[in-house]
């Protein structure tokens, strides 16, 4: 049995990925022998507009470097917005210039950020339709649907929440997607993202939802764990998680182009 570090770069406002990562990977410890632990660094983040977004992100390397001190086994940037409003494809260089630092620092660790990890999950559904579900003004939904179609998907539907306040966000009820996805328009989709950030609770809706309509339904969060596992090299399997997290793409044939 080997125990795992997982360390998370976090908007200081942000209350749920350091609840809905860890259920996640604790289920999979009832399944698998695997043994994680969780670290934590914030960035000042109150609202979710552009200009806080972009002032957090600056502070993304001192995070990584404070995470790496702890020797952590894989790095997860934890705000799918704050990378995607930074320009299309700058997950690519944002997990890069991370992982360099940990380098750098003496304790190399793979990086996940939960824009790429959402881009990979969907890859590895093979979808290439989707709906989406955000809790982000609609100039911000915009921004995040713009980067998600200038990665080869098509997104037939986008829904708005409009809220501001980052701790609005998070003290959503988790079970509040189940309803909110009969708005979304999922004819014609491969798959549906429930919840596009990772700070809005949606983890117990996941696999009701998923039920419901009969396609692959997936969260920011819930795409961040399966990367995590994969740069890990352990099964990304997740019991009700999902169609993501289930065995069948934790096969090898099922890993993303």
């Amino acid at each position: 049995m080997k125990n795992y570090r997982v360390g998370q770069i976090v908007p200081s406002s942000n209350t749920t990925m350091e609840t809905e990562i860890p259920a996640m990977l604790r289920a999979r410890e009832a399944i698998a022998p695997e043994r994680f632990s969780f670290h934590s660094a914030r960035m000042r983040m109150k609202h979710v507009t552009q200009e806080e977004l972009a002032r957090m992100d600056g502070d993304s390397g001192r995070c990584a470097l404070e995470l790496s001190d702890a020797n952590v086994d894989v790095l997860g940037y934890a705000c799918l917005v704050a990378i995607m409003s930074m320009g299309r494809g700058y997950h690519r260089s944002s997990e890069q210039k991370l992982h360099a630092l940990t380098v750098e620092n003496g304790h190399p660790a793979p990086v996940v950020t939960s824009a790429g990890a959402l881009i990979q999950g969907l890859q590895t559904l093979g979808a290439r339709k989707i709906a989406v579900l955000t809790p982000y003004m609609k100039p911000l939904t915009a921004l995040v649907v713009d980067y998600i179609e200038h990665e080869g998907f098509e997104v037939l539907d986008a829904v708005s929440l409009e809220i501001a306040d980052n701790l609005a966000v998070g003290a959503r009820d988790p079970l509040a997607p189940i309803e909110l996805s009969k708005k979304l328009h999922t004819a014609n989709c491969d798959a549906v993202v429930l919840s596009a950030c990772v700070q809005m609770p949606s983890l117990p809706s996941i696999q009701p939802v998923q039920d419901r309509i009969g396609l692959p339904v997936v969260s920011a969060a819930v795409c961040t764990v399966h990367s995590m596992l994969r740069s890990l090299s352990l099964d990304p399997v997740v019991p009700n998680a999902g169609a993501l997290l289930s065995a069948p793409y934790a096969r090898p044939g099922a890993a993303a182009r």
